[in-house]
């Protein structure tokens, strides 16, 4: 077991600290926002089983235990679940929300370098984890009373506040 067969499951580890931070300032905001999460890993379920596609390591040697047979490979759960944790933290803080950004696109990546997942299998896993959280987040932000919505600044900088 190397570094970045550790580094793939330890990202997830990452979004569930920042997660468990913002909690604590945004309570309901962050439980949604992270049950959004558990949504969009349960489509991404329900896709693999309809689209059952192989995954590389059955065919080419990989870094990483390829999962056993039935285990499909499209989208790459990891994907979805770094794409819709980035998302989520996104609405909730932007300043963390490119941090997780980095670290959802690292962890696509890192699925890929291991040899368990083809790159469109990552890349529709961020695309949809993203999709489903920011589908969420939408909803929130129209349920939540006006004085509840981003009563702080958060960007460091006049860039990044722009950038809002």
């Amino acid at each position: 077991m190397t570094w970045l067969t550790v580094g793939t499951d330890a990202v997830l580890g990452v979004f569930a600290v920042m997660f468990a931070l913002l909690w604590l300032r945004h309570r309901l905001r962050a439980f949604l926002a992270g049950a959004g999460v558990v949504v969009a890993y349960a489509i991404s379920e329900v896709v693999k089983l309809v689209v059952r596609e192989e995954r590389p390591c059955r065919t080419a040697p990989s870094i990483a235990e390829c999962p056993a047979p039935g285990d499909w490979s499209f989208p790459s759960n990891h994907s979805v679940i770094a794409g819709a944790s980035a998302m989520a933290i996104w609405a909730l803080h932007r300043t963390c929300g490119w941090i997780a950004a980095v670290c959802a696109i690292a962890a696509a990546a890192s699925r890929v370098v291991v040899g368990v997942h083809y790159v469109h299998d990552v890349m529709a896993g961020l695309a949809l984890g993203a999709l489903v959280s920011w589908g969420i987040a939408v909803l929130l932000e129209k349920r939540l009373p006006v004085r509840q919505r981003r009563e702080e600044v958060e960007a460091p900088t006049v860039v990044l506040q722009r950038l809002r």
